[in-house]
């Protein structure tokens, strides 16, 4: 059978996810995907974007993800090649995003002979996915599709996966049935209920801080929340680390609850109320000796909206209740210098150059502390975080992000221990030509794992333990690494060479990387 057969299971299942409006898909195909790699040339409204490992792919989708909230497919081979895609996987699910994953698997009836590359992929996809179905025959492979777009239409965890033997990818199928728009139900607004309670909270004189979930961080969200602040004097700020926030000036700037338990016991503290705005009570993102987990006491913790409301109804609703006035949230003012480490300071230039509508990834905290400091104040742009904790998103969510965006500039703030997870990204950047530059703190160290380990003790007596926090001996060479992969790279260890270097980075179209040895 040819591979290139118009009304394969592989061409049905493409042409099915381009009615749905998927335009992308991420890929790193093997044996097992042969066929759906081949009807990439049958069905050409979904794009292949060809990555070197599935961390990549997976990482990648989540940042388009997060930018248009509509999914690419991710394409990889068999439990072991998905396998690899699962820790961008699982930053996607805590970030919401909507991603589609497509794993070929033996041919049906090869599968009994347990053969080297055989697994139980339904049991690996199942730890990262809302819906994980298997088409049994090439005629259910658009019925299928459309179950994965229901399942990331959903209000969170929106990671679907299809597993797709061989056999049936080349088996002919029938014409699907017509598309039927199918909408999200919503819940009721129960939200409502909790007004009488929520609003003289806020009214009695005593201190509030509305909790957002960051599924409220859009422009509109940001805007009602400091309208709000404005109105009752409470503070706002996220209950978890957001997936996407629109920052900068113009924008109301919204705090974020601190990494460590003892600045974020403090931070909650000084609230008697804590109204949870979608957000779950808060708790520490560790356990730590001597620390209770929960950060707020029961009490003092007041129910508002649920992460299944639609949270946007739920602010618009508390803005009516207390009398908020549009156009009123003060704008952002300049931060506080920052001490003047060369991070701070690069950061510091980032936020004062950082071009109008542009999007900012951030992995690690060299960088990411320092620019939220200074980026209430830069000009309005959108960031994408690490709301799912496993390190090795940053770059592929920037591709992501760049080919979601075209017309967008993208700059990855990024450590150099992070990025070694999927460096291989800058490979596809550079394939793609995207509109990517990449700001490699160059500390040669786990800078957050030399800060916990010494809360266990001192480093100096611990050389062993140190060490493995380290990434010297040999030094990485990024602007090695980039060049390698085709990414014209910059090295600098001054605040005036960064200037120079990131202006040069701005005005050049497609990737581009600045080493900073800091």
């Amino acid at each position: 059978m040819t591979m290139l057969n118009p009304t394969s299971g592989a061409v049905r299942l493409l042409s099915r996810a381009a009615e749905h409006g998927v335009t992308v898909c991420f890929a790193n195909p093997g044996t097992t995907e042969l066929a759906l790699t081949a009807a990439f040339d049958a069905e050409t409204r979904v794009r292949p974007v060809l990555c070197s490992f599935e961390g990549v792919c997976s990482g990648a989708a989540d940042g388009y993800g997060r930018m248009l909230d509509r999914p690419a497919l991710t394409l990889t081979h068999l439990g072991p090649g998905f396998a690899n895609a699962l820790a961008n996987l699982h930053n996607a699910r805590r970030a919401d995003s909507p991603v589609i994953n497509l794993i070929g698997d033996h041919t049906s009836t090869h599968l009994k002979y347990d053969t080297p590359l055989t697994s139980d992929i339904a049991a690996l996809a199942n730890t990262v996915s809302r819906y994980v179905g298997t088409i049994t025959h090439a005629d259910d492979a658009a019925p299928q599709l459309d179950a994965a777009m229901a399942a990331t239409r959903q209000a969170q965890s929106r990671v679907a996966t299809l597993i797709f033997p061989a056999d049936f990818q080349q088996q002919s199928a029938a014409a699907p049935a017509p598309l039927v728009a199918a909408d999200t139900p919503m819940r009721g607004e129960v939200y409502l209920d909790h007004l009488g309670s929520v609003v003289p909270a806020l009214r009695d004189g005593t201190r509030a801080v509305l909790l957002l979930h960051p599924r409220a961080a859009c422009a509109e969200g940001t805007r009602l929340a400091g309208e709000i602040a404005q109105a009752t004097g409470c503070d706002v700020a996220y209950g978890a680390t957001p997936a996407r926030c629109e920052r900068g000036r113009s924008h109301y700037a919204i705090a974020r609850v601190p990494y460590f338990p003892e600045p974020a016991r403090a931070y909650l503290d000084g609230f008697r109320h804590v109204i949870l705005v979608g957000a779950r009570p808060p708790v520490t993102y560790f356990g730590y000796e001597g620390q209770d987990s929960e950060l707020v006491s029961a009490e003092r913790l007041q129910p508002f909206a649920s992460v299944e409301d639609d949270l946007l109804a739920a602010l618009r609703a508390l803005h009516e209740a207390v009398g908020a006035v549009n156009g009123s949230a003060v704008p952002s003012a300049p931060a506080a210098p920052v001490p003047n480490a060369l991070a701070a300071r690069i950061c510091e230039r980032v936020a004062a150059l950082l071009p109008q509508d542009a999007i900012v990834t951030i992995e690690g905290s060299t960088f990411g502390g320092p620019f939220q400091a200074y980026s209430a104040a830069a000009a309005p742009h959108s960031e994408l975080a690490l709301p799912g904790g496993a390190i090795g998103m940053g770059l592929p969510c920037a591709l992501g992000a760049a080919v979601a965006c075209p017309d967008r500039k993208v700059v990855a703030l990024q450590s150099d221990g992070s990025a070694m997870y999927t460096l291989q990204a800058l490979w596809t950047m550079a394939r793609e030509q995207a509109d990517v530059v990449v700001i490699i703190a160059a500390n040669r160290r786990y800078q957050i794992l030399q800060t916990e380990l010494a809360r266990i003790g001192d480093l100096a007596d611990m050389p062993v333990s140190a060490a493995m926090t380290q990434l010297q001996a040999p030094h990485l060479d990024w602007c090695g690494i980039a060049q390698a992969s085709g990414v014209a790279a910059y090295r600098v260890d001054a605040a005036d060479a960064f200037d120079r270097a990131f202006k040069t980075c701005l005005t050049t179209r497609g990737p581009t990387l600045i080493e900073v040895l800091c």
